[in-house]
């Protein structure tokens, strides 16, 4: 949003005499010395914790609002109003006044001087550290970050991707793609190296600036748009070649799949069709003379509408009827649906517009199962958020029922596991937060940009989801394994 309260609470100047030692995104809190979630005051250049840590961030901003009991104010009170912080992580900068977002700046640009100053403190921090955090990964330190799980034992091998002001959406999509990291291994690098320090991905998103004029910018993104842009331009450039590789050498290797389990996308295949592609069988039905028409639609995703009786459900303790489930969702999206006189159906026998209905079938499940919960909706001219909790299954999601032609399904083929989940943060798709939990290994970790904890399953199955992977079981492993 553009603030208007910047003139009079930007005050500091990017001098590094000003600000703390160390790099930003590690500084602490004043208060209560967390270094989680640092924000700069840019009044005064004070570092407090934000909300969703201690929150003395806010608290510095309510201080500095203590009514005067003089009604004359000074010039000096008047303009050194606190409101304004930036965040130490993402450089992205927020106004408590607007309580929201800021994308505008000043007149002479302090915003951006900040920010750049802050990006330079910060990797000019992580240089110096590079040699030395290198040689604590080959020393015996390293030995005490090794867990056993399964009996054998394995590094804690999670990297961050660094917020480059408002790329959570990126960041959440990309953390949850290399959770999938085995299916992608012939085409992307595994990021599963376990850096202990963020990576960060200006590179790609300065490609995604050039060939997606609609992500340009540091404004809050759609995270679902973000994955079909980038999917979709995957799979075209794969189609002209990757690393030097043939189109046709790509579709040679695709051939071993056979016809069946092909989904070709303008008239092609590729190794993201091959993961994520399915085919929805869509029939249509006219009511009048009952003429059937039957199209098949290749799909990279499938975005399901949360029922209607279940917004009102914000929680999944509250009591005031039954929970949404996933399954409440995928059945509203297969069910049979009479069209409204908006979308009218061209029947061919009766050569004019007439009442039908629709029903779509499932032809070919994918690899990869990317379920879009929609929780943003156009009323009016805002674009509003269904905020309801939609329960879902760790393991066994089966998706026999909607299938085509379940009878020539195996026993296992129609189960699907989790392997990432994507949460949006906050009341619309301009503003908000990305975060996502992903599974590696047996455990699931918690990614915030360049913030990556490990977690539980608990935890995950309380999460919001915005957008839900999950990986078709293979036949050789047992159900408890993803």
């Amino acid at each position: 949003m553009e603030c208007p309260h910047l003139s009079s609470s930007v005050c500091i100047a990017p001098d590094a005499a000003k600000f703390p030692n160390g790099s930003p995104s590690s500084w602490c809190c004043s208060v209560c010395r967390s270094n989680k979630s640092p924000w700069v005051c840019l009044t005064c250049s004070s570092v407090h914790c934000g909300r969703y840590v201690n929150g003395h961030a806010k608290k510095h901003y309510e201080d500095a609002q203590v009514p005067l009991t003089n009604h004359k104010k000074s010039e000096k009170q008047d303009k050194a109003q606190h409101t304004v912080c930036m965040d130490c992580s993402s450089y992205s900068t927020y106004c408590y006044r607007c309580d929201d977002f800021v994308v505008n700046d000043t007149k002479l640009g302090l915003v951006q001087k900040v920010r750049e100053h802050l990006q330079n403190l910060e990797n000019s921090a992580f240089t110096a550290d590079r040699h030395r955090k290198r040689k604590l990964l080959e020393n015996s330190t390293l030995n005490s970050k090794l867990l056993k799980v399964n009996g054998s034992t394995t590094a804690i091998c999670a990297t961050g991707l660094r917020n480059l002001g408002n790329t959570c959406f990126m960041n959440a999509i990309l953390q949850s793609l290399r959770s999938l990291v085995e299916e992608f291994r012939k085409t992307l690098c595994a990021l599963w190296q376990g850096s202990q320090t963020a990576f960060s991905p200006e590179s790609l998103f300065y490609v995604v600036w050039k060939i997606m004029p609609n992500f340009r910018g540091y404004q809050q993104q759609d995270a679902h748009e973000f994955m079909r842009y980038l999917l979709d331009h995957l799979h075209l450039e794969l189609q002209g070649g990757f690393n030097g590789v043939s189109r046709s050498a790509i579709l040679q290797e695709n051939s071993t799949l056979s016809a069946s389990n092909k989904c070709c996308i303008n008239g092609a295949s590729t190794v993201v069709t091959a993961i994520f592609g399915g085919i929805l069988q869509n029939e249509v039905n006219c009511l009048i003379c009952g003429t059937e028409s039957r199209k098949f639609d290749p799909f990279l995703d499938l975005s399901l509408d949360i029922p209607s009786q279940f917004r009102s459900k914000r929680s999944k303790n509250q009591e005031n009827g039954p929970v949404c489930s996933l399954r409440d969702c995928l059945r509203s999206f297969t069910d049979l649906e009479e069209l409204d006189e908006t979308e009218l159906y061209m029947c061919h026998k009766c050569k004019k517009k007439q009442k039908s209905t629709k029903k779509f079938w499932i032809q070919k499940l994918p690899k990869v199962l990317c379920l879009h919960l929609k929780r943003f909706h156009w009323t009016a001219y805002l674009r509003n958020k269904v905020d309801t909790y939609v329960e879902f299954p760790l393991r066994g999601l089966d998706m026999k029922c909607y299938l085509l032609e379940p009878e020539n399904s195996g026993p296992e083929s129609c189960l699907y596991d989790l392997a990432a989940v994507v949460v949006h943060h906050g009341s619309g798709v301009g503003s908000g937060h990305y975060t996502a939990y992903a599974t590696h290994e047996g455990r699931w970790f918690h990614f915030n940009d360049s913030t990556v904890t490990l977690t539980d399953e608990e935890t995950v199955v309380k999460a919001k989801a915005y957008i839900l992977f999950y990986v078709e079981r293979q036949a050789k492993a047992g159900s408890d394994k993803l």
